[in-house]
């Protein structure tokens, strides 16, 4: 760097890698510190914090006494570089500093990082964050105490495996044990936090609670939603929608009505996953999903991980990090999560046919808060209480005969199949309101009766079905 370019730098100011300092003194330490905590950074001694140079006096032992003074009140010791500048015949010296590779470096006993054009001294929490992070370890990497392969739920198991290989992302071996030891689950026989979480059999108490709301302090429903995390995206999902409204539209293009939910449930889908995904699973706080009448709100414990702003989430352009990485790569692997970074993409995708609905987030009381909202929905002419997912009749295709045999959901099914025959036993049960198993046992009930048929291959077939 030479006199103009330090010019230059001077001129537009402070920043997430440049701080001015009149004087070397603590401060200087601490802002030293936290660029080794952040991307690397440099403090200006001698140049005032509005940008004027004032320069300073140093003799020859000076330059050593500052380095010294950093490597003895960091830990671990840091050695920076230092250079002289002669400008406007004032010396100003830069004392610069690298990223460490191996973070948090604390100044007595005290941990900052570099925000914006300030040093933020850091929570416990984010101290263990930021060494994991720094070390390429997650939590859910860990051994969960006193755990083994029989306290995993193998059914659970067997129905990931399927999945992972349909939607084709990996490939599994059928034997749970070794398909959890190849993706690292499992570790020399060793069960992890997120195998726990994934599958575990019994309820290890990382709840889910969501709260149907008319005002901020009158509750109209409550539910407490627990198990493992298959069971738990699920049945939430269940239950959100249960507590949204819906509108119908005809087009005129066809007589069937047009099912149009409050929110995009796929923007929904979006933000419970992500809960579940980034919540901090050392802080026993639930997530928390709150409806209200115009409203959904979604808070999760653990604050945005790696570096991650929330100005960063704003232009789609980031490099997203994973405070649990196993977890994260479960539902990658199972298409649950579409691609690293890109959920707040889609979900403004999904929204924009909501003309007036909008999305916020924010970090806040040690977590991170999401919501979507709305004034009033243009495209539907106004909502209900949520009905049934599909008409309650069967068409006239379908024989009196056929259709007194038939349970409610089997009738449900087959109306699905009529829209869409292309459909996935997952969307049915998402509409439905009812779990994927269930879903394949009222399949399997419509096959014996030879009333639905499968063609093709599990990923590009489609449903057939024959009425009498």
């Amino acid at each position: 760097m030479n006199k103009a370019e330090v010019l230059n730098i001077i001129k537009k100011g402070e920043n997430e890698f440049v701080e001015f300092k009149t004087s070397f003194n603590q401060d200087t330490v601490i802002s030293i510190s936290a660029f080794a905590n952040t991307n690397g950074g440099f403090v200006l001694v001698g140049v005032s914090d509005e940008g004027k140079i004032v320069g300073v006096t140093i003799n020859k032992e000076t330059i050593q006494k500052w380095v010294n003074e950093i490597k003895n009140k960091t830990e671990p010791s840091i050695i920076p570089d230092v250079d002289l500048f002669e400008i406007e015949n004032k010396l100003v010296v830069k004392v610069s500093v690298k990223e460490y590779p191996v973070k948090p470096i604390a100044i007595k006993g005290r941990y900052y990082i570099r925000k914006q054009n300030s040093n933020h001294q850091l929570s416990t929490q984010e101290i263990s964050d930021i060494y994991m992070y720094s070390m390429q370890y997650s939590w859910d990497s860990y051994p969960y105490k006193n755990a083994n392969y029989t306290d995993l739920d193998t059914e659970v198991i067997s129905e990931f495996i399927t999945k992972v290989n349909e939607v084709g992302r990996f490939n599994l071996p059928n034997d749970g044990k070794a398909a959890l030891k190849k993706i690292k689950l499992i570790k020399n026989n060793i069960v992890t936090n997120a195998a726990m979480i994934l599958f575990s059999k019994e309820d290890i108490q990382y709840n889910v609670h969501i709260g149907r709301f008319k005002s901020k302090s009158y509750i109209v429903a409550d539910n407490m939603i627990s198990g493992n995390l298959y069971y738990v995206l699920e049945k939430s999902m269940q239950t959100i929608i249960s507590h949204l409204k819906f509108a119908f539209e005809i087009t005129g293009k066809t007589t069937q009505r047009t099912e149009i939910p409050e929110y995009p449930l796929e923007a929904i889908r979006e933000l419970l996953v992500n809960s579940l995904v980034h919540r901090d699973y050392t802080n026993n706080t639930d997530v928390k999903i709150k409806i209200f009448d115009n409203e959904i709100t979604f808070f999760n414990a653990g604050k945005l991980f790696g570096g991650l702003t929330v100005e960063d989430l704003a232009n789609d352009d980031y490099q997203a990090q994973a405070r649990n990485k196993l977890i994260a790569e479960a539902l990658y692997l199972t298409k649950d999560i579409e691609k690293y970074g890109s959920g707040y993409w889609r979900i403004r995708n999904y929204i924009a046919n909501y003309p007036t609905m909008k999305f916020e987030y924010k970090e806040i009381s040690g977590g991170f808060l999401t919501k979507l909202f709305y004034s009033k929905q243009k495209t539907i002419l106004s909502f209900d209480k949520v009905p049934d997912k599909v008409p309650d009749k069967v068409s006239d295709k379908v024989s009196d005969k056929v259709s007194d045999n038939l349970t409610d959901n089997q009738i449900k099914i087959i109306n699905l199949i009529k829209q869409n025959n292309k459909i996935s036993m997952s969307e049915m049960a998402l509409h439905i309101g009812i779990s994927k198993r269930k879903i394949l046992d009222n399949i399997n009930k419509l096959k014996t009766i030879n009333i639905v048929k499968r063609v093709g291959k599990p990923k590009k077939g489609y449903w057939e079905l024959n009425f009498n």
